[in-house]
């Protein structure tokens, strides 16, 4: 194990239970090189990382029992890419932000992920046909300028923005791993952007899909771009959450506008009323990105 380098070192911890995204800062803060991590007790990974004594067994465990040759085969056979915080391929916008992911899993194109012209459109599982013939007029000049639009294929708005953008550039951000595209209805979606363009995960090849990792990967979906547009969003929404991460990370957030009648409406109208963009035609989001 010793005579990995760096990044493959930082690829098999990324594969093991029980540390997360905090605990390998404090790995990296400690053993900046990962020269010493294959000799830590468990104790030591407890004293020296602060890991819960159960998190510290699963991860001592994987860490000297996981095959790494043998999924990073299957992975390589997959057509799956590899891309870690230490590789100059690793996307720039994305290394901007405060909590990075240390290593990207990826199928289909890595250089749409270093585009710079990027924009993130995220909105409502449920759109309405308003919605939808919105998104596909402020969208449409984008793709006429091969923009690359990045969401999160989920149902509804995001699924349609990819839709959109094929005959342009785009990338889909997975809360799972890519063995396990969510949702299956998207499966035939997921398939084409793969084949032309992308779709990234934080999570290793393996991963399902669980509730708490969507809001997670939203971070995501906003740090690969210069700004993000919401279209329809209830108050209570995970586009929210990807706005907030927005604003967060210095990146501009932009907002259809509704009816104060429609539940759809009020995330983004709030967004509107906190200092989010109005947007009503595309121009009004390239006039504000053309500055980058």
């Amino acid at each position: 194990m010793d005579k990995l380098n760096k990044r493959d070192k930082l690829i098999h911890i990324h594969h093991c239970r029980g540390a997360g995204w905090k605990t390998i800062k404090k790995l990296l803060v400690h053993d900046p090189e990962l020269k010493h991590i294959y000799h830590m007790s468990i104790e030591d990974l407890c004293t020296y990382l602060q890991m819960l004594p159960h998190h510290a067994k699963v991860f001592f465990e994987d860490l000297h029992q996981l095959d790494m040759s043998t999924l990073l085969s299957e992975y390589e056979k997959d057509g799956i890419f590899i891309i870690t915080i230490f590789d100059h391929e690793y996307p720039s916008h994305l290394k901007e932000i405060y909590d990075p992911p240390w290593v990207l899993y990826g199928m289909g194109q890595p250089s749409l992920l270093n585009h710079h012209n990027i924009l993130s459109v995220v909105g409502t599982r449920k759109p309405s046909k308003l919605g939808l013939l919105s998104l596909e007029k402020i969208l449409a000049p984008f793709v006429d300028r091969k923009w690359t639009i990045v969401s999160g294929l989920a149902l509804g708005i995001d699924g349609y923005a990819h839709q959109l953008s094929l005959s342009s550039y785009t990338v889909a951000v997975l809360g799972s791993g890519l063995y396990c595209p969510y949702p299956r209805q998207h499966r035939a979606l997921f398939n084409k952007i793969i084949s032309d363009h992308a779709a990234i995960s934080e999570y290793p090849p393996h991963t399902s899909p669980q509730k708490w990792r969507f809001p997670e990967r939203n971070r995501i979906i906003s740090g690969l771009s210069l700004g993000t547009l919401v279209v329809e969003a209830k108050e209570r929404s995970g586009s929210l959450i990807t706005a907030d991460q927005a604003l967060e990370q210095g990146r501009d957030v932009f907002a259809l506008p509704g009816s104060i009648l429609d539940d759809n409406a009020l995330g983004t109208n709030k967004l509107i009323q906190q200092g989010a963009k109005l947007v009503l035609s595309s121009e009004d989001i390239l006039n504000e990105l053309k500055f980058y």
